[in-house]
C-alpha cells in the first residue's frame, strides 16, 4: 500500500538518474533487499513510476529500502529527505547518530536498546554502509573523552546508581563473552545481552550518579553494547551490528576509556574488512592505534596491530600486512603477566595472534605460511573458544587444499563441520561455504561428495 499522491517526487527522480538506476532496476533492488530481511515485496517498474511521477509514498520498510538501494549504488548513505521521503517512519535511523552531548548520547543508546532488532526485520532496512563510521570515528579521535558525566536527578523515584550496580553489568558482560566464544552469536543465550541493556542498563543510565560512578557505568554499558554488536555481526545481522558499534563507541567516550574505544574501532574495522571495505578497515584500525599510543597496554596494542594486519591482507598489501603482524608479535612479547590489561582482552593470546595471521596469509594466497601459523594456533585448543577452533580448522583445510593435499583438506574439513554443528554462527557457516566452493573442481571425488553431504544440514539451517 502507498499513501496518497502528493505531486511528482522530483528528488527521487533526480537521484535515480544520478545513480543510473532504472525504474525496473530499483524495483528489483528493493524486492531483493526486502527478501534478505524476510519481507515478501512485489514492486515493479510501475510501482516506481507512481513513486516518482505521482509522489506516492510506499509504506512500511519500503522508503528505507529505496534509500538503501540507491545508497549501495552511490556508495554512501542516502537519508530519506534526499529522496523526498522524509515523512516516512524514522525508526530505521535509530542508532546511527554519534551525539556530541552526553545526555543526547544516553537517549541515542537507550532508544536503540528498546527496539527488538531481532524481531523487527522492517527496522533493519538500511544496508551496512561503511561511510556511516566516518563521523563517529572522527569525533572520537578529536575528543575521546567527555567532560563530567555526573547526573543529578531530583525526582524521589529516580534510582541512585552505585558501584555495585555497575559490577552486575560487568559480570553480565563477562558471562556473555564466554557464551559467545563457546556457542556462537546465534545461541539463545546471546539474546540476553540486548535484554540486559534494555532492562538493566537503560534505567541505570537514566538514574543519578557521580562522575566516578558514571564513568564506570558508561564503560560497562559500552562493553555490553559492543558485545551485542559482535553477536549480531557473528550471526550476519550487519545493520544491527553497525548501530550497536556506533553507540558502543559513543558510550566509551563518555566513560573516558580510550582503550575500550579503540577496541570498538577494532571491531568496526573487522566488520568493514569482512564486508569487503579493506581500506576503511585499515583506517579504523589505525585510528585505534594512534589514539592509544602511550595509553593502552602492550597486549592491547598487539591486538590492534593484528586487526590492522587483517585489513592489509584483505587489501592485498603483503608488505604492510607483514609489518603489522611483526608489530603485533613484538608488542605481545613485551606484555607481562602483571600488566593492567582490560578484562575484555582475556581472549587474546599468541594462539589468537597465530590464528589471525593464518587468515591473513590465506587472503594473501600463501598456504605454507597459513599452515605454519595454523599449527601454532591449534597447538593447545580449548573448549572455551569453540567457534575460534572451528574457524581455524576451516582455514587449515583451505591451506591443505591449496598445497594439493585433497585428502588432508577433506579430513580437516570434516573435523571443522563437527565443531560448526555445535555452535550458532553465520560466520562459521560462511567459512564452510567458502571451503566447499574451493572444492568444487574436485566435486566428483568421493571424499568431497561425502564432505558436502555432511555439510548439508549446516548450510540448510536458518540464519
Amino acid at each position: 500500500m502507498s499513501k496518497a499522491a502528493r505531486g511528482p517526487n522530483e528528488k527521487l527522480g533526480t537521484l535515480l538518474a544520478l545513480a543510473g538506476i532504472s525504474n525496473a532496476g530499483l524495483a528489483r533492488r528493493v524486492n531483493d533487499l526486502g527478501s534478505q530481511r524476510g519481507l515478501t515485496l512485489r514492486y515493479d517498474k510501475t510501482s516506481v513510476a507512481r513513486w516518482v511521477s505521482k509522489g506516492m509514498v510506499p509504506q512500511g520498510a519500503a522508503p528505507h529500502l529505496i534509500a538503501a538501494a540507491i545508497g549501495q549504488k552511490l556508495g554512501r548513505p542516502v537519508p530519506l529527505h534526499e529522496i523526498g521521503l522524509a515523512d516516512a517512519d524514522p525508526a530505521p535511523e535509530v542508532g546511527l547518530a554519534f551525539p556530541r552531548d552526553v545526555g543526547d548520547a544516553v537517549r541515542s543508546a537507550t532508544d536503540l536498546w528498546r527496539l527488538d532488532l531481532a524481531g523487527r526485520r522492517d527496522f533493519l532496512a538500511g544496508s551496512f554502509a561503511v561511510t556511516a563510521y566516518a563521523t563517529p570515528a572522527s569525533r572520537w579521535l578529536i575528543t575521546p573523552a567527555d567532560g563530567s558525566v555526573a547526573r543529578h536527578v531530583t525526582e524521589p523515584t529516580s534510582q541512585r546508581v552505585g558501584h555495585s550496580d555497575v559490577s552486575k553489568l560487568r559480570e553480565a558482560a563477562e558471562d556473555a563473552r564466554r557464551w559467545d566464544s563457546k556457542y556462537g552469536g546465534g545461541d539463545w543465550r546471546s539474546g540476553m545481552v540486548p535484554e540486559c541493556l534494555r532492562v538493566e542498563a537503560a534505567p541505570l543510565l537514566l538514574g543519578a550518579y557521580s562522575d566516578e560512578v558514571g564513568r564506570s557505568l558508561f564503560g560497562a554499558t559500552a562493553e555490553l553494547t559492543r558485545l551485542a554488536g559482535w553477536m549480531a555481526f557473528d550471526t550476519g545481522q550487519q545493520e544491527a551490528a553497525q548501530r550497536y558499534y556506533i553507540q558502543a563507541l559513543r558510550l566509551a567516550r563518555a566513560a573516558a576509556d580510550v582503550p575500550l574505544g579503540g577496541y570498538v574501532l577494532a571491531s568496526m574495522s573487522l566488520q568493514a574488512t569482512y564486508r569487503g571495505f579493506a581500506d576503511e578497515g585499515v583506517d579504523l584500525a589505525q585510528a585505534a592505534l594512534e589514539r592509544n599510543r602511550g595509553l593502552a597496554t602492550a597486549r592491547t596494542m598487539s591486538f590492534f596491530h593484528l586487526v590492522e594486519a587483517r585489513a592489509h591482507a584483505k587489501a592485498g598489501e603483503a608488505a604492510a600486512c607483514g609489518t603489522a603482524i611483526g608489530a603485533a608479535e613484538a608488542q605481545l612479547e613485551r606484555s607481562r603477566k602483571g600488566d593492567p590489561d582490560p578484562s575484555w582482552l582475556g581472549f587474546y593470546s599468541y594462539d589468537r595472534l597465530a590464528a589471525d595471521a593464518a587468515e591473513c596469509y590465506r587472503d594473501l594466497g600463501a598456504p605454507l605460511q597459513v599452515r605454519r601459523f595454523t599449527e601454532k594456533a591449534m597447538a593447545s585448543p580449548t573448549e572455551e573458544f569453540v567457534r575460534s577452533h572451528g574457524l581455524r580448522l576451516v582455514v587449515s583445510a583451505v591451506a591443505e587444499l591449496e598445497l594439493g593435499n585433497l585428502d588432508a583438506a577433506c579430513a580437516v574439513g570434516t573435523r571443522a563441520l563437527e565443531v560448526a554443528g555445535r555452535i550458532s554462527s553465520a560466520r562459521t557457516t560462511e567459512y564452510v561455504r567458502d571451503l566447499l566452493h574451493r572444492l568444487e573442481p574436485y566435486g566428483n571425488d568421493t571424499r568431497v561428495m561425502e564432505l558436502r553431504e555432511r555439510a548439508r544440514p549446516l548450510l540448510a539451517a536458518p540464519a
